[in-house]
């Protein structure tokens, strides 16, 4: 895997990435001109997208059935620099059928969490992880 930044101007650089190309900036405060995503984001896009690709494949493969899954994930960082994550909560909101088995969906954010998310294992170490799981509207035990 590798990942490559070309700087544009300012603090605009262009992402190079799967043959995938977009901009990443900055806040205006600090010289950019915000016409991207910032890398701290793109760090919680990256759980979230991860975690949320495993807990899809999970319940599939146990035969739930899903009518959306989101995955949000919000950070709480240090006050001093280098401003890094301190605590990161990452909520899943599942929706489907009246009897779809909350224990499963548990099992799979688990399952995700603890053994297949390699974003989630490299950011555990050095940050506090919390979930939080909402099925059908209803804030279960993570």
């Amino acid at each position: 895997m590798e990942s490559k930044v070309v700087w544009k101007e300012g603090m605009s650089f262009d992402v190079h990435l799967d043959g995938h190309v977009f901009t990443i900036d900055a806040d205006e405060a600090v010289g950019g001109k915000n016409q991207g995503p910032k890398p701290k984001g793109l760090t919680l896009s990256s759980l979230a997208g991860c975690t949320g690709m495993d807990v899809i494949s999970i319940l599939t493969k146990m035969r739930i059935p899903v009518q959306t899954l989101e995955v949000t994930a919000r950070a709480e960082l240090t006050e001093e620099h280098p401003k890094r994550f301190k605590k990161i909560i990452t909520r899943y909101e599942v929706t489907g059928p009246d009897d779809i088995s909350v224990e499963r969906i548990q099992r799979a954010v688990v399952l995700s969490e603890e053994r297949y998310c390699g974003v989630s294992a490299t950011l555990k170490p050095s940050v506090e992880m919390l979930s939080e799981i909402v099925v059908n509207g209803v804030q279960v035990e993570a």
